[in-house]
């Protein structure tokens, strides 16, 4: 596995060679083909916690060293991945849609996801599904969310839930036909040094409100404010949602229009292709993307996404049957 130096600075960016590459895809087609069941599965997910230690040891190193520390971006992409190997479909163009059957992708994100942890989902985020798809949905424009073209505005994943994804992985199967779709990070670890002690001050306040999105069907529960920071003053974890976290003082109005501006100051760009894996460390790192003008005639962007938890254990109360797929309360 040769090191990259392509399209961003993170020091964990990487590119299968081809050897790895070939090794890669032997490993998915064999879980996607003899493995019985659905993806959503509990046994199929064994088989690809299994898998994940057949995979090559160049890429299963670098996800171990990511998993212990994501480094100043929070963000890996691995690129060289074989997805050039799916006979694909159009670009599906519906709300909710997932991945339930066996394939050559959801094989690959349900091992990386058992090498980082373990695969996690929501019940009314997609059915529960633990391969979504990431596709833009007619009439669904301005929505801030995964159906959306618009500017989608920096977030940690379900930043208002107790047990939030540690890493979300986004696997692209189809890039934007214009290359105009982006992938945009950015780290509390880069954006730390940036602010001012007043501000730091604010963020570590409980001062701001993060609301649950309507897809969970919470309704008007109140949720308690919080604070964005939290954690080693030194390298502290980040919750929050641009646009669903509320300030609820002057000062935290103001911290939080700093912070998205130092966001946007530090932020990456990844112009994801097919074959590419960008992972995103969801504790430290918040995410977003470029606004795109979507084709709506099955070319469009493409890309699958699954939640990885790093401790299962901790949300078990809201696992039915120990499985994989958490309730709407947080």
């Amino acid at each position: 596995m040769a090191a990259n130096t392509g399209r961003t600075t993170a020091p964990y960016d990487t590119t299968l060679t081809g050897q790895d590459a070939q090794l890669v895809e032997e490993i998915a087609w064999k879980l996607a083909n003899r493995t019985s069941g659905l993806p959503d599965d509990p046994e199929w997910v064994a088989a690809a916690r299994n898998s994940w230690h057949e995979l090559p040891v160049a890429l299963r190193r670098i996800l171990a060293e990511f998993r212990r520390d994501s480094g100043p971006q929070g963000a890996l992409v691995v690129r060289g991945l074989p997805v050039e190997a799916m006979e694909l479909p159009p670009t599906p163009s519906v709300n909710g849609s997932v991945q339930r059957e066996p394939s050559l992708a959801a094989a690959i994100l349900l091992m990386v996801a058992s090498g980082l942890g373990d695969p996690g989902a929501f019940r009314p985020e997609k059915g529960g599904a633990l391969v979504q798809d990431v596709v833009p949905v007619p009439g669904m424009e301005e929505f801030q969310g995964n159906a959306g073209s618009t500017l989608l505005t920096f977030h940690n994943e379900n930043a208002f839930h107790e047990h939030r994804p540690d890493f979300v992985m986004l696997l692209c199967l189809r890039a934007d036909p214009e290359g105009r779709a982006g992938l945009r990070t950015s780290c509390i670890r880069q954006v730390l040094p940036l602010l001012s002690e007043g501000t730091l001050r604010t963020l570590w306040a409980a001062e701001f409100v993060t609301a649950p999105p309507p897809s969970f069907g919470l309704g008007d529960v109140e949720t308690p404010p919080a604070p964005v920071l939290s954690g080693d003053p030194r390298d502290p974890d980040i919750r929050v949602d641009i646009a669903a976290t509320s300030p609820v003082t002057e000062r935290a109005a103001e911290a939080l229009r700093t912070l998205q501006d130092h966001f946007d100051r530090t932020a990456a760009t990844h112009r994801l292709v097919p074959g590419e894996l960008a992972i995103v460390d969801n504790r430290v790192t918040v995410h977003g993307r470029t606004e795109f003008t979507p084709r709506y005639d099955g070319t469009d962007r493409w890309l699958q996404r699954t939640f990885v938890l790093s401790d299962l254990r901790r949300s078990r109360a809201l696992r039915p049957a120990d499985g994989y797929v958490l309730g709407a309360a947080g």
